[in-house]
């Protein structure tokens, strides 16, 4: 249905001028490359420059500096319709007066394509949609759900190359957006269409994307897979953005191998090096809560918080002035430990990871 585009930003930067004339830089110089098909999530916090990127990516904004490439094009300066794109909005922006087939339609009727192929297109979108019996009705009589559903199939009408995604569930309840983010990666996967998503929502991110962009302040810190966002975040940002993290100071007391030993207050880890870390050196690392081994005797604390969350147990337990969240995964038939008693526990040494300087 789609073809399948490569995008590239290349030394992309956005310059603001606020009324007072001072001048902030909400892209800074970011490089990126998605691949053909690939489905990418742009993350941060508010203010991080994800949202600019995406409308410089649509055309709504123009670059102070820089290139994007779609396929072979730089389309930089180009209007949005002279761009090989598609955009989900946030609030669907749908015709209110039109009923679904006229909505998707719609794009295909401004390029005067024949009756017979818009009807055989549309047809086409509905069945892949599973929204065949939602033809004729109008978006007042459908759920978020539902409009969003049309939404995203009017993009997909188009055959674009590339498909754009502006926060498309932030206005669904968390039931609805777990269906939809799990339909929108289904959907993107059957029409192999290259994707770039944007949202502020971690688990979002994760269960969607080939690739997670974190940003901040109008940079990219660190580019990589699901998993390897998680395990290897580059800096203590990446680490405390995406899931729970304990960061925690060490300090490396020798090499074995490949691995470097940890001196973590008196007791010895084993674990893998990051770049830029020698013998001698005090660093951060991180420790997440689902890591550390309980029973285990290298350290012991009073629990200041037992929670029971059904799937998991949470405690906190405060060590060295600091505060470590701990997460015991599956603990039905477990002893419970209760605020106030000791924990003994120690840290999975293949957890460990640390972090390089900010």
């Amino acid at each position: 249905m789609s073809k399948k585009l490569k995008v590239e930003l290349k030394n992309l930067t956005k310059t603001f001028v606020t009324n007072k004339n001072d001048q902030v830089k909400a892209v800074d110089n970011i490089n990126l490359t998605i691949n053909p098909g690939e489905f990418v999530c742009l993350l941060g916090p508010s203010g991080c420059g994800k949202t600019t990127t995406l409308r410089m990516l649509a055309g709504f904004e123009i670059p102070t500096s820089g290139e994007i490439f779609i396929g072979d094009e730089n389309v930089a300066n180009l209007t949005p319709d002279k761009r090989d794109t598609a955009m989900v909005f946030q609030n669907y922006a749908l015709f209110p007066h039109m009923n679904v087939y006229d909505n998707i339609a719609y794009g295909l009727k401004l390029q005067k394509l024949p009756k017979s192929e818009i009807q055989s297109r549309v047809d086409k979108i509905l069945k892949l949609m599973k929204m065949e019996d939602f033809a004729k009705r109008v978006p007042s009589e459908m759920s978020g759900g539902q409009q969003q559903r049309v939404s995203l199939a009017r993009a997909l009408i188009m055959e674009s190359g590339v498909l754009l995604f502006d926060e498309p569930l932030s206005n669904l309840d968390a039931k609805l957006r777990l269906h939809m983010r799990d339909e929108i990666r289904k959907i993107q996967k059957q029409v192999g269409i290259s994707s770039i998503y944007v949202t502020h929502d971690q688990e979002e991110a994760m269960g969607l994307s080939d690739k997670v962009v974190i940003m901040k302040d109008g940079m990219i810190m660190q580019v990589g897979s699901p998993r390897e966002i998680y395990q290897k975040p580059v800096n203590e940002f990446v680490a405390q953005f995406i899931g729970r993290a304990n960061i925690l100071d060490g300090k490396i007391v020798g090499k074995k191998g490949d691995n470097v030993l940890l001196d973590v207050h008196g007791v010895i880890y084993e674990t893998e090096k990051t770049t830029g870390h020698e013998v001698g050196e005090s660093v951060k690392f991180m420790v997440r809560p689902e890591s550390f081994k309980l029973g285990e005797t290298d350290f012991k604390a009073p629990v200041t918080k037992s929670v029971f969350m059904g799937s998991h147990h949470e405690y906190e337990v405060e060590l060295f002035g600091k505060i470590f969240e701990i997460s015991e995964n599956n603990p039905m038939r477990k002893v419970t430990i209760e605020v106030g008693a000791d924990l003994s526990f120690s840290m999975d040494p293949n957890s460990i990871h640390i972090l390089e300087k900010e």
